[in-house]
């Protein structure tokens, strides 16, 4: 039940993402418009770089470190001092030579540069990964929510037009900050001293390096279509671009706080030698996240074309082509976070992790620079479900010797047939009426229940999951 109380806090805190630009982005794209949009698409995607260099792995390896010495309270102390610490150096150095770079190379933007600085302090201090380690996530996810909600609010008070680009940034990197910064009086009764002479901050360097490429190859297929989009197009591409990605994602993202919950949970039972559990948990996870992004993914390829101009504005009617597209990758992106970050990661096979997501970037550099030439924003989504499709199925073929992968797909028929029979549906009356917010509950509401109809006709596992989850 902790599993399914973590999953539930992450999951809650993934829905307010969610609602979060259901708020604010209908208004900031048309305050800001396209341009000034991708301008602050194009400079965030240059600090990312930075503040991931800053982090290097830590995030992962900190979180599981922090699983495997959850019970020794002195242990867990004396890795949170030495991992911390690194964290800050290298934090320091990557905003050093970030600044250098600005000031050295950025002619265009350069005091939206600065501002996007904010964002590489605010990862250096951040600490959720030790509380994700204990499996606390109620401290992450208020943390998080009240800082939310607080600057959704500013955003409408101080962002008024084209003008408030500065403010925008400066808003949510400032937001991002003050969300990490309030963790840490939640170390008081957590955590004991450890004297500085027995900290051994670089005895963790060489395997948080060894987390830092993935995550950093896994952030250039994330970030490098943006820049090429901003090399190769106008800058309303790069926003028209960035706005399906992002609700793609945020779709995504309540698939994918599983990954956030199961790694260290099975990391402790890695630890433990329960490696049965390991596999067990492993196989509901899989069809878990399978049943859930299939009908997100139909669904959103279902509305497309009418919800991005009607939800954004009229500027981003290419916005819905982005999305149809690109919604396949939820279903490869749902599948890799658990063959990756909830299998491989805990029971230390980064490496075979670490060269799947390699592979996906270099697909997607390779795919951008063909697709974008020729299709421009299309050209981008493409080349993302191109690069998620490549890693999945990597890590499917490092895994075939100690997963049974029959058992993983053997029920996926059920899920497809049930998520086609509804976009099906759901695609006919979309085209037939006209795109308000009732009308889209409706179709919401309609292709729900016509997708749990399909999984009761078919008997899908996933229904036995959630009876046996009721009674409990």
């Amino acid at each position: 039940m902790k599993v399914i109380k973590n999953y539930l806090y992450n999951a809650g805190y993934q829905i307010l993402l969610m609602l979060a630009p259901v708020i604010t982005t209908p208004y900031v794209s048309r305050v800001l418009g396209a341009h000034n949009n991708g301008i602050n698409t194009y400079t965030n995607g240059w600090v990312t770089f930075f503040y991931l260099v800053g982090q290097l792995g830590i995030t992962l390896y900190g979180n599981r470190e922090i699983a495997y010495q959850r019970e020794n309270k002195y242990k867990r102390s004396k890795s949170f001092f030495e991992i911390v610490s690194l964290q800050l150096m290298t934090s320091t150095i990557a905003l050093v030579a970030y600044l250098i770079a600005v000031f050295l190379f950025s002619s265009a933007f350069k005091v939206y540069f600065l501002l996007q600085a904010l964002w590489i302090v605010a990862y250096g201090i951040d600490i959720s990964w030790y509380f994700m380690g204990l499996e606390d996530f109620k401290k992450t996810v208020t943390r998080n929510t009240i800082v939310k909600i607080i600057s959704i609010l500013l955003i409408f008070v101080l962002v008024r037009n084209e003008n408030d680009l500065s403010k925008y940034i400066f808003l949510l990197g400032f937001a991002q900050l003050a969300g990490s910064a309030t963790l840490w009086p939640y170390l008081k009764n957590s955590i004991e001293w450890v004297s500085i002479k027995e900290w051994r901050p670089f005895h963790h360097f060489y395997p948080t390096l060894l987390l830092f490429v993935p995550t950093i190859t896994t952030q250039i297929y994330l970030v490098v279509n943006r820049i090429m989009l901003g090399r190769m197009a106008p800058q309303a591409a790069v926003s028209q671009f960035d706005f399906g990605d992002k609700i793609v994602k945020l779709v995504l993202a309540v698939v994918t706080a599983t990954g956030t919950v199961m790694l260290p949970h099975i990391a402790n039972k890695f630890t433990s030698g329960d490696i049965k559990g390991v596999r067990k948990s492993l196989y509901k996870s899989f069809d878990f996240v399978t049943a859930v992004s299939i009908p997100m993914m139909f669904g959103l390829m279902a509305i497309a074309n009418k919800f991005a101009p009607w939800f954004l504005g009229s500027q981003y009617g290419p916005t819905g082509s982005v999305i149809f597209y690109e919604a396949p990758a939820i279903l490869m992106i749902a599948w890799s976070n658990v063959t990756g970050i909830q299998y491989l990661m805990p029971i230390h096979r980064e490496h075979e992790y670490t060269i799947s997501v390699t592979i996906g970037a270099v697909v997607n550099v390779v795919a951008n620079l063909f697709f974008i030439s020729l299709y421009g924003a299309d050209g981008a989504a493409i080349a993302t479900v191109i690069s998620e499709f490549s890693v999945t199925a990597v890590q499917l073929f490092y895994i075939k010797g100690t997963i049974r992968r029959r058992q993983l797909f053997g029920p996926i028929w059920r899920y497809l047939l049930s998520g086609i029979f509804m976009y099906l549906v759901i695609s006919r009356i979309n085209s037939v009426i006209s795109m308000k917010i009732t009308n889209l509950l409706l179709e919401v509401t309609l292709g729900i229940a016509i997708y749990i109809i399909g999984l009761f006709i078919t008997k899908a596992p996933i229904i036995n999951q959630a009876k046996a989850l009721l009674k409990k």
